[in-house]
């Protein structure tokens, strides 16, 4: 039995996405004509709260233009240090965009308005870059997936507006967000003039990310789209199953948050692990001990079919999905618990 714990990305699609993605009626979305993308796309702006929906192949994509939209060449993001959009995303700000980034802190990643406030460039000084976006990522990836509850995004948003800057969501975890906050999706659309949100990670889609934006960006956006690569043709196929992961593989997403905390809480118990980030939704990042090295823990994992991926110079990452079941967790737990650093060093 093979365990992957690298991603929640990792997923194969169910019976019922098969069956979702063969019955799909499609067309040339270049044209706009693809009956099953038009409906992933509107049906993902309603959720969201929002006018229009834009259907690309990748979270990276939607991220890069949601921000290339909301910005002009010289201009700053403001984000946390650790956002996918600037440490993950190839240098995509400034190649695609033209623009500077602004580091924040955060706590485990959220922003706040007063760290906002601290960071907001004067306009009219011409040796600083004008201040532009504020991006949040909700969950925060490299925070073991800490989340932002509506009222902080709503005071970030009533700040950041009052002050001119427009707002970005990186949400391609919202709905782990969202089924430990039961706040409402589509409350989102008030505070953010794009949002991107990604089917192929906790809602095991194959392919696939949504941009949800303003109406006024929609145009701009499937031009970018198109610039940068992202227009596809007969896209209904992958878009039936994105439409069918946001039926059916929402409200199971509590599962994956059960079983990371179980994994949580077992590594805290271990000697050669030093310290585990809170387990807030299907993430788990946790710093090995001194003697140790992420290297050797995932090598002898390795040889229990368990994967995983060193995420730091000491630390390691588990992602808990829809294809990590109770057996699965029995076998990890079984493997962390039976093999100590002494004996593996033997």
């Amino acid at each position: 039995m093979i365990v992957d714990l690298r991603s929640d990305t990792v997923t194969k699609p169910t019976s019922g996405m098969h069956q979702a993605i063969l019955a799909a009626e499609v067309g040339d979305d270049v044209f706009g004509e693809d009956p099953s993308v038009k409906m992933l796309e509107e049906k993902s702006a309603a959720i969201l709260g929002m006018e229009a929906g834009i259907f690309c192949p990748s979270g990276t994509m939607t991220n890069q233009i949601g921000i290339k939209v909301l910005t002009q060449p010289y201009q700053e993001v403001i984000c946390y240090k650790g956002s996918h959009i600037y440490k993950y995303e190839g240098g995509g700000l400034a190649g695609n965009s033209l623009v500077s980034v602004r580091l924040l802190e955060g706590d485990r990643g959220r922003i706040s308005v007063p760290e906002i406030e601290l960071n907001i460039n004067n306009g009219q000084d011409a040796h600083q870059p004008i201040s532009s976006v504020v991006a949040v990522e909700n969950t925060v990836v490299r925070e073991a997936g800490s989340f932002y509850r509506l009222d902080q995004i709503q005071a970030i948003s009533g700040f950041a507006r009052s002050k001119g800057l427009k707002m970005h969501l990186d949400g391609a975890r919202l709905f782990n967000a969202l089924t430990e906050t039961g706040d409402k999706s589509t409350d989102y659309g008030k505070y953010f003039d794009t949002i991107s949100i990604c089917l192929s990670k906790g809602l095991g889609a194959p392919v696939g990310s949504v941009l949800v934006c303003k109406k006024e960006y929609e145009s701009s956006a499937r031009r970018m789209r198109k610039a940068f690569g992202g227009g596809m043709r007969q896209a209904g196929f992958l878009a039936a199953a994105g439409i069918y992961a946001l039926d059916h593989h929402i409200t199971r997403l509590k599962e994956d948050h059960v079983r990371a905390r179980v994994l949580g809480k077992t590594l805290a118990t271990l000697p050669w692990v030093k310290s585990v980030m809170p387990v807030d939704t299907n993430i788990v990042i946790f710093t090995v001990g001194d003697a140790i090295t992420p290297e050797q823990v995932l090598a002898k994992w390795a040889e229990h079919q368990i994967k995983a991926i060193k995420f730091g110079p000491k630390e390691i990452r588990l992602v808990t999905h829809l294809d990590f079941d109770d057996r699965m967790l029995e076998k990890t737990i079984e493997v962390f618990k039976n093999f100590l650093f002494n004996t593996w060093m033997s």
